[in-house]
Parts: C-alpha cells; sequence; structure tokens
C-alpha cells in the first residue's frame, strides 16, 4: 500500500483543536466516535449529526466501553463508570492513591473483560509510573518504573499484551493466559526505536496481530508485524499524532487523534494540530471489546 494512495484517503472528522486528544474509541453498540483531550478534561462524542462535549474537574485519559449505555473512564485518580445519557459518574476504584504528583495515562480493555491503565507522573519524573490492570473487580499492578507508558494493546491469538515506554522509545510485550487474560512472563522487549529517534505513543492491533502505533512529532502511523517487521507508514497531516483506533462498519478504517500542545507556535501544513482524523480502508481490524466491572471470586 503506496503512502500517496493512503494520504488522499484521509478525513478529517473534526477540527477541535485538542490539547492533547487521545483514546479513540468506536463504540460497537452505537457506532459512535468517543474521544478525550486530556488536558483539558474534556470527552467528546460524535453521532452522524452531531458532536458533543462534556467537561469534567479532572483529566482523562483514557476510555472504554461496559454496555450500550456506559463507559469505563480513566480520570487523573482512578477509574469511572460513567453514564452517556446522564452524563453521571460513580467512581469504582482509586489509582495510585498515595502518589498525588502522579496521573493516570494510555489505557485500553483486554479482550478478556479486563481494562489496563497507566500512570507517570505529572513533570514525566523518571520511571514514577506503572501498569495496571483492572479485573474481576481488582487493580493489579503489572508492571512498574515506566517514565511515560503509552502503546497499550492486545493480540488476543497469540495471548500478547503490547505496551510501550515513549521516553526509552521502545515496545514490550507480556505472554498472558489465554484463559483469563493475566500475565503469565515477565516483559521481553518487542521492539527498539531509539536508534530512530521514534516515539511511540498510543497503538492497537489488527485481526492479524499486525500493531499499529502513532508516532509523536513525526507525523505517520507505523505498523509491525508480530515478528517486529515494519510493514507499513501512514503518512498523516498533523505533526503530533497520538492514538489510532479501528472503526467503521467492518472495522477497516482508523481513526486518529493528534496533539496541539507545544505547537502553539508552529505553523500547522496540514489541519489545525490537535485535529481528528479517519483513515479510510486501513487494515481489518476489530472492536473493542466490553470492559466487565462486576466483582467475581
Amino acid at each position: 500500500m503506496q503512502s500517496d494512495k493512503i494520504e488522499k484517503d484521509i478525513e478529517i472528522v473534526d477540527l477541535t483543536p485538542c490539547g492533547l486528544g487521545e483514546s479513540p474509541l468506536w463504540h460497537p453498540l452505537r457506532s459512535e466516535l468517543f474521544w478525550v483531550d486530556l488536558p483539558n478534561h474534556k470527552l467528546y462524542r460524535k453521532t452522524e449529526k452531531s458532536l458533543s462535549e462534556f467537561k469534567f474537574k479532572e483529566m482523562i485519559s483514557a476510555i472504554g466501553w461496559i454496555d450500550e449505555h456506559n463507559l469505563l473512564l480513566a480520570m487523573e485518580t482512578g477509574l469511572y463508570k460513567y453514564e452517556i445519557s446522564s452524563q453521571s459518574i460513580t467512581l469504582i476504584c482509586e489509582i495510585e492513591p498515595e502518589k498525588p504528583t502522579n496521573r493516570s495515562n494510555d489505557g485500553r480493555a483486554d479482550p478478556w473483560g479486563g481494562f489496563w491503565i497507566s500512570t507517570m507522573d505529572k513533570s514525566a519524573k523518571e520511571k514514577a509510573g506503572a501498569i495496571y490492570r483492572w479485573h474481576c473487580g481488582k487493580l493489579t499492578q503489572i508492571v512498574n518504573g515506566l517514565t511515560i507508558p503509552n502503546g497499550i494493546c492486545f493480540d488476543k491469538k497469540r495471548a500478547l499484551a503490547y505496551y510501550a515506554d515513549s521516553s526509552i522509545r521502545k515496545i514490550f510485550k507480556i505472554q498472558l493466559s489465554q484463559e483469563n487474560g493475566q500475565p503469565v512472563s515477565e516483559s521481553q522487549q518487542f521492539l527498539d526505536l531509539s536508534h530512530k529517534n521514534l516515539e511511540i505513543d498510543g497503538a492497537v492491533t489488527d485481526q492479524h496481530g499486525n500493531y499499529w502505533t502513532a508516532v509523536w512529532d513525526s507525523s505517520c502511523v507505523q505498523c509491525y508485524s508480530p515478528e517486529g517487521e515494519l510493514l507499513d507508514q501512514i503518512n498523516v497531516p498533523t505533526l503530533r499524532p497520538t492514538c489510532p483506533a479501528f472503526s467503521g462498519k467492518d472495522y477497516k478504517d482508523m481513526h486518529l487523534t493528534s496533539a496541539a500542545i507545544g505547537l502553539e507556535d508552529e505553523v500547522a501544513k496540514g489541519a489545525k494540530h490537535g485535529a481528528t482524523f479517519r483513515i479510510n480502508d486501513v487494515a481489518i481490524g476489530h472492536p473493542e471489546p466490553p470492559i466487565n466491572i462486576v466483582n467475581k471470586d
């Protein structure tokens, strides 16, 4: 697939300039797009006919879906159940209440009903962050000592979890139990992109297990095979793409958020910094799985 062909298939979904747009979610039961603007405490919902904006008291960094009427919001201090129609939120669990200088960061639902959420220091203090999994009513730490944890996604067929530390430009993988998604191995390095100076941000896998990632400050989305081979690169009209998500009726399209933060004095060469995009007919993806928030023994 040639880059010039792909670039012609990129559409601007919304020009609202997000300071740090993140976590695009195509809700499979509603056929609606949700995403967040982290520093501005906003959640966006786009239907076929309208765009809605919701403001919160603290940052939202990642989202998932529970059912047709409720989302899970990873907010600055905890995980919350969010009722879409009433806009009410209910605390599910706190995240690192003993670390007031930390906040949530990247997160994604896993195929076993869990939700993985990362944390980091608000000033990106070195190795202050971690990754947790919410599953069966419990929040369990998976890995710690991370600076800017990103790129969380899953390959169910191979029972793998992926994550990245953007600060060191490396991607890691963890073997999971095929039965319940619990880690059964230590982290192993998947890719070292430090020699290319590529800073990984959000990521998602397709049905073949390929790893698609937004590359910060590089105006592109890259695709890597399960063996770590670079398969494709889609050039996008924004300097700071942040997170991809498969979407649409057949999950062949990809929505992509971006960031305007730090680019106040930079003239945009394509769309406005922080805009949200759709790339048509990218690959065969899969719907985001639902999150089970019911406690189990």
